[in-house]
């Protein structure tokens, strides 16, 4: 009995080992950027930090079952609060990477403690050989279980906030099971010292239930100049919409994708100038734009028979569809019974895809990571070209010009070695600065400049964009910010380099 309360205790530590890991790992994607680093970083820092508790569990020699059950209290303790000191300590400082890498140290030894402990306890019961294996077995076990929970329970529905609190009533409960099991064999002190621990443990447990969702939207709300009004968590991202007098801001972990008082002047140069090149489009496919503003340009055109709209996360489109703010902005456009939207990767999408579009639009968030860069890849331009028809054109978001100039030149040169014909636009978004577009066309044309300062969008509604402003947008002016001798690469999935570029912009100018 004794020896399979031990090994659910370490199986518990192994799912919240694994879990706190994600959640932490996630936590500095969203906090920190380079999401690719920063779950390498953590969970290399962690498992080495598990190395240091077996370590110094050496030191511990006597009672080792009483000194294992204050280090499940104080695990329970430490991993349901990580991620509510780490918002608190974000929302006030800019110290938000100490806290997180502070919790994965402190979290890796308390684990790479119980191990061995458990090995020592258990050994009364088991033989050296069946005892070892079954003991990190049950580690093992725990953290698959842990993994599955955080993916498909975790993140999308408990969030990033109560996921620990979860993970320390677990390992509290654990704790209960091996206090009761201890009361028959330990001295009256250790019982009153370990009941009071196990009392104050499950007190802060519950206070920490209640008082975490409006510390957590307090600490949330110091982050943004204004009024936050909505936040929603979805498995793959956070999700905020801040207002001000009458004037709304979606930010997407804690980036800005648009402001009412100007997302025409990027999602207008976003849609119109590569309709408006091909001229009666029928079939257009949007990946991205999960807000509905560039499906709301799109249905400007009586030509067009079909949106297919392909966003990863279902939470941002069925905001479009049902929250007053964004239905008003995008004009309901996603109830528009000519708008088919698929809640799929776009990569995926595209290459498993038997349509062929007229024009392909591309609004993807800035490739700051790995996973991002992929969407602005040499294969993924490769895979729209052979989905476009013979005179089909295709625009990508690009960045800005000026804040990552190598990113958004390497995104030219990466859409012009996928076959396109290539010009880049730029415009002065006002609240978010100079950001530009990238348009490619399959019809080659060494005079395509030419042809888009001619553009004329008499027949559109549009609030900002003309002829005039086509010739704004096309004219950038001398190479400032880089030196353009130096070889920018073509951005490839075995070569990933976009990424790099952009987080190395020019943001200290900014």
């Amino acid at each position: 009995m004794r020896s399979n309360i031990l090994k659910i205790a370490l199986f518990a530590t192994g799912l919240s080992g694994i879990v706190a890991e994600y959640n932490l790992s996630t936590l500095a994607s969203y906090f920190l950027g380079d999401s690719v680093f920063q779950w390498t970083m953590i969970v290399s820092v962690m498992l080495f930090s598990m190395g240091l508790g077996s370590r110094l569990s050496k030191i511990i020699k006597t009672d080792l079952l009483k000194k294992f059950i204050i280090i499940e209290f104080v695990l329970s303790l430490t991993i349901a609060f990580s991620s509510l000191f780490t918002y608190v300590i974000h929302g006030f400082t800019v110290y938000s990477a100490v806290a997180i890498y502070f919790f994965s140290i402190f979290i890796g030894i308390l684990i790479g403690t119980e191990i061995p402990l458990v090995i020592r306890l258990n050994k009364e019961y088991e033989t050296l050989r069946i005892n070892v294996a079954s003991v990190i077995e049950k580690d093992y076990y725990g953290s698959l279980v842990g993994g599955v929970l955080f993916a498909f329970v975790g993140l999308p529905y408990l969030g990033l906030t109560f996921t620990p609190f979860v993970l320390g009533i677990i390992n509290f409960s654990v704790a209960l099971l091996l206090l009761f099991l201890l009361l028959e064999e330990q001295i009256k002190k250790s019982k009153i010292q370990l009941i009071s621990f196990s009392i104050f443990t499950g007190i802060m447990l519950i206070i920490g239930l209640f008082i975490a969702r409006p510390i957590v939207m307090y600490s949330e709300q110091r982050q943004y100049k204004d009024k936050v009004i909505l936040s929603a968590q979805s498995k793959y991202q956070k999700i905020v919409i801040t207002m001000w007098k009458k004037n709304f801001w979606l930010y997407i972990n804690g980036n800005q994708q648009l402001c009412t008082i100007d997302e025409v002047m990027y999602h207008e140069p976003l849609v119109h100038p590569a309709m408006q090149l091909l001229g009666n489009p029928q079939n257009v496919l949007i990946l991205g734009g999960g807000d509905g503003c560039a499906t709301r340009e799109v249905l400007k055109y009586k030509s067009v028979e079909k949106i297919t709209l392909v966003d990863l996360d279902p939470v941002m489109t069925n905001l479009a569809k049902t929250n007053p703010v964004l239905t008003k902005l995008n004009n309901n456009s996603f109830n528009n019974n000519i708008v088919e939207i698929f809640n799929k990767d776009a990569f995926k999408y595209i290459e498993k895809c038997e349509l062929f579009f007229d024009v392909i639009i591309i609004d993807l968030p800035d490739p700051r990571t790995v996973e991002l860069g992929r969407l602005y890849s040499q294969e993924f331009y490769k895979l729209c070209y052979k989905k476009l028809r013979p005179n089909g054109v295709i625009v990508t978001q690009a960045g800005s010009p000026y804040f990552a100039t190598k990113s958004f030149i390497c995104i030219n040169k990466t859409v012009e070695s996928a076959g396109f014909s290539t010009i880049p636009i730029h415009n002065q978004v006002i609240t978010m600065g100079e950001w530009g577009w990238i348009i490619g066309t399959k019809k080659h044309s060494n005079n395509l400049k030419n042809i888009v300062r001619k553009l004329k969008f008499d027949n559109i509604n549009t609030q900002w964009i003309n002829n005039e402003a086509m010739l704004l947008m096309t004219s950038f002016g001398k190479d400032f910010f880089i030196d353009t001798t130096k070889t920018i690469e073509i951005n490839q999935i075995h070569n990933p380099v976009l990424y790099h570029y952009y987080l190395k912009g020019n943001w200290d100018l900014y």
